[in-house]
């Protein structure tokens, strides 16, 4: 299996922000998507997704074959943790939450409700729940923030073992998290430079401080 995203075009707000993006993505591969602020990774995650429409180009790769973390950490609060798990888990046809509670050493929370969790813990419960979908294409936006570095190193190994296993990973992040089996990818190359609508500036202006 691969992930091919070929000549694709992004747009937020109406306005296009990358254009001709391409890669190709192989089992056991990671791409890191770099780049400012409000330049256009987590547009570019949510049209790989599926939960926009591209502008052009193309992505080939089954929907139900592709996880995406957000910003949100996706919990219900008055779950607990192992709860939590459970409910995704089922949703995708597995059963057993165990190594997603040891991988993010969630464990010793399994019976306290999300909404007792810190942001970092919870933030460790939101992504361990990719552990429990069973779908090899890990999307993943800013998946450090609120964590520590223990909880890093952690999320880090998480991502070499599904790699490891012939997953893949495209992740949007400012942090090194050493994945040796990664490319990086500067997205600034492929920033859309819309000639109407009030021009470059007025473009850049428009967003300015908002996140993407």
């Amino acid at each position: 299996m691969e992930l091919v995203v070929t000549d694709l075009a992004c747009a937020r707000g109406g306005l296009p922000v990358l254009q001709g993006v391409s890669f190709r993505l192989a089992a056991g591969q990671a791409l890191v998507l770099r780049g400012p602020n409000g330049l256009g990774k987590t547009t570019l995650l949510r049209t790989l997704a599926g939960l926009q429409p591209p502008l052009a180009g193309r992505v080939d790769l089954p929907p139900e074959a592709l996880a995406y973390a957000s910003h949100a950490d996706g919990l219900k609060a008055t779950l607990t943790v192992a709860e939590n798990l459970t409910f995704w888990a089922r949703l995708h046809g597995l059963t057993d939450i165990a190594p997603a509670l040891a991988a993010m050493e969630l464990g010793p929370l399994a019976h306290r409700p999300a909404t007792q969790l810190s942001a970092g813990q919870k933030r460790r419960l939101g992504l361990a729940r990719l552990l429990v979908t069973g779908r090899p294409v890990w999307l993943l936006d800013e998946p450090t923030v609120s964590l520590d570095v223990a909880a890093v190193a952690l999320f880090a190994a998480a991502v070499r073992r599904h790699l490891a296993g012939g997953g893949m990973a495209v992740i949007a992040t400012h942090i090194d998290l050493g994945l040796s089996e990664a490319v990086v990818m500067q997205l600034d190359p492929f920033r859309a430079r819309p000639a109407e609508r009030g021009g470059v500036a007025a473009f850049d202006a428009a967003f300015d401080g908002v996140g993407a």
